[in-house]
């Protein structure tokens, strides 16, 4: 099997959402801890259109970015390459790490008495981050678990193809791939399906990364709630989040308005009725300077970013590319 490379590199600040480096170092010097007095020069700026608030250093440096509505946050720190060999030759270097607030941001939300703690815990963390958890997942990374022994990581399986030219079904969520009974709230208790252990597909991946790893809520069903429901279609329906790019019943075009951890929504099979059948989270560009993102997927059976049964791309005209139909910021 091929082995998924994670390789973080010597920290180094720059604007922006990625930096293509395909050079990046096999070790890290984790930077110092900020203090209290480093914090007090940074500034908050307003931005428009897609209302949200960049977190500036003294240099001037975009640190972070917090947008209103969203508890999703990307940060500026050390230099990582994403990359799985056996299914393509592209990788992914950033400086983008994507971590989860409490609860919503909005206008004037550093002010805050949770802001400040939250900030000195996460600014210049290395410890795991959603797209680092995501990589968990992928092709030939080996088995983590915790401490009451259930697998919590590694080589995911995409679980039971649908019909032949059809997405693979939704049938393989987080729990699954435990292999543990799983209740959201109350009396609703879910068993896992042991045929389907190790596996999930495209939607209960997001879950497994978003919700069982990164702590965001999960419903058991697919109606509006306080958290994630259990299809794609109802992500993108009536799942929280705010609307990056909007569903306009085609490939949407303006693709630099994304950010890493975006959730990404597509119509695969293209039926009349419309309906989204595939999500996925949204990576950067890779070294090519092409939109990539991670899902699970049938032709590599579980998660990836590489590109056998399609480039895992938003651009270049593929498959995916041309049933790419909308994004949110959770």
């Amino acid at each position: 099997m091929g082995v998924l490379a994670v390789v973080v590199g010597v920290s180094g600040i720059v604007v922006g959402d990625l930096r293509e480096d395909a050079g990046a170092a096999a070790t890290a010097a984790a930077p110092p801890p900020r203090t209290a007095a480093w914090s007090s020069e940074l500034r908050y700026l307003r931005r428009d259109a897609l209302a949200r608030t960049s977190m500036v250093d003294a240099a001037g440096t975009v640190r972070a970015t917090f947008t209103d509505g969203a508890r999703t946050v990307t940060l500026d720190g050390p230099l990582r390459r994403f990359a799985e060999p056996r299914f393509t030759t592209a990788s992914v270097s950033t400086r983008v790490w994507v971590r989860l607030l409490p609860r919503p941001w909005h206008e004037g939300a550093q002010r805050e008495a949770w802001f400040q703690p939250w900030l000195a815990e996460n600014l210049d963390s290395t410890a795991p981050d959603v797209l680092a958890v995501a990589a968990e997942y992928l092709d030939g990374v080996p088995d983590g678990f915790d401490g009451g022994g259930v697998r919590v990581r590694g080589d995911a399986r995409a679980g039971p193809s649908g019909p032949p030219d059809a997405p693979p079904l939704e049938n393989s969520d987080f729990y699954d791939y435990l292999g543990i009974p799983w209740t959201f709230g109350g009396d609703d208790v879910r068993m896992p399906d042991l045929a389907r252990y190790g596996a999930v597909d495209c939607s209960g991946f997001v879950r497994l990364v978003f919700g069982y790893r990164s702590g965001y809520p999960l419903l058991g069903a697919n109606g509006p709630g306080p958290g994630l429901p259990r299809r794609a279609w109802a992500m993108h329906e009536v799942g929280p989040g705010i609307a990056v790019l909007p569903d306009m019943g085609a490939p949407p075009s303006n693709l630099g308005a994304l950010q890493a951890g975006d959730l990404l929504f597509f119509d695969l099979d293209r039926a009349t009725d419309r309906r989204i059948d595939h999500v996925a989270i949204y990576l950067g560009r890779d070294d090519a300077g092409h939109h990539r993102f991670v899902s699970s997927r049938a032709r590599a059976d579980g998660p990836t970013l590489g590109d056998a049964g399609g480039t895992s791309l938003l651009d270049g005209g593929g498959h995916y590319a041309r049933a790419f139909r909308a994004a949110k910021r959770l």
